[in-house]
């Protein structure tokens, strides 16, 4: 039977991949970005922001994300898993709202990379030309390889069993060749899985666009379902589960992702459960993927490397919560 070795959960957010120039080009992002009241923010950010903003504490934050992104990255080497099963959602990637699955399987046999950032002034969510080409330069850099393995095997048992456990999920075979892999899978092969070797399961959640976003009791619902499917496939091969995204984000909520990392610490499903969903919007709907990793590593413990961060990058109190954990 298949066996579950190690479970992780990282950020993807910008402000993770990023050099110091991409935190503070994300700040003048920030301030043109449609989707928030950055004037109202900004009236009722938490006293003493300047002391969150300087360069030095920008800098120091850079250095501990990274070392905890690496460090997480050597946890999933050292586990040496046959094949990696990610947890993630899908930002209008894969999906649209002509079609939006609440969960999806990738079965597809091939995981291909297509990451490229382009302008998005021209659908006016923000003013980013500064930021755009500090993505595009991280991208460069990486110079991650386009094909890499998928293991619809897996994929297929997983549809298989969730149906027969009366979870509905979607399935897609074909990622739309110009896009690809969504970010939060893109992620995996830049920081995470560096030789791009180990096949992958995309398993995509509408965390972002209502109104069929899954309840955070849904969520660890099925990742105990997928534990399950894993231990009853009949294959000797090791797995490992990586939830990809989170925490909070495009605005800091510090409270949410203290309860969010307490809980999982603690292995409190009750606690995780009952998260208040009307504050798991834009980037902190991502809590989700970390929700249901934790229901599916429920047996195993989890540990925090280093402590939480709050990555602020304005005055108005955006940016990324941080944190990385691993069960094994």
């Amino acid at each position: 039977m298949a066996r579950i070795v190690v479970g992780i959960a990282t950020p993807h957010a910008p402000q993770v991949r990023l050099p110091i120039e991409g935190w503070y080009a994300l700040r003048e992002k920030d301030e043109t970005d449609r989707r928030i009241d950055y004037a109202a923010l900004l009236a009722r950010a938490k006293p003493n922001m300047e002391d969150e903003l300087t360069d030095a504490t920008l800098r120091s934050r850079l250095d501990a994300c990274a070392s905890h992104r690496d460090a997480l990255a050597d946890v999933l080497a050292r586990a040496k898993p046959d094949v990696v099963l990610v947890v993630g959602d899908d930002q209008h990637e894969q999906f649209r709202d002509n079609l939006m699955p609440m969960f999806c399987v990738y079965r597809g046999e091939n995981a291909e990379v297509v990451r490229k950032h382009g302008s998005r002034e021209g659908d006016g969510l923000w003013k980013a030309q500064r930021l755009d080409e500090i993505q595009n330069d991280v991208v460069d850099r990486l110079a991650v390889p386009r094909d890499h393995p998928a293991a619809p095997e897996l994929a297929n048992h997983l549809i298989d069993f969730l149906r027969d456990e009366e979870i509905d999920v979607a399935s897609c075979a074909q990622l739309k060749p110009e896009i690809g892999l969504g970010h939060a899978f893109t992620f995996m092969y830049e920081f995470m899985l560096p030789h791009g070797d180990i096949p992958m399961v995309p398993f995509m959640i509408n965390t972002f666009f209502p109104p069929n976003q899954p309840t955070p009791r849904r969520c660890y619902a099925v990742g105990q379902a997928l534990r399950r499917a894993i231990e009853a496939w009949d294959r000797d091969v090791t797995v490992g589960i990586v939830a990809s995204g989170g925490l909070s984000h495009t605005i800091i909520d510090e409270e949410i992702d203290r309860m969010t990392v307490d809980a999982i610490l603690e292995k409190d499903a009750a606690a995780l459960t009952s998260l208040p969903r009307e504050r798991l919007n834009l980037g902190t709907s991502e809590i989700r993927n970390w929700i249901t990793v934790a229901g599916a590593m429920e047996p195993m413990t989890p540990q925090l490397i280093g402590d939480y961060i709050p990555a602020y990058r304005s005055p108005a109190g955006t940016g990324c919560g941080m944190a990385f954990a691993y069960w094994d």
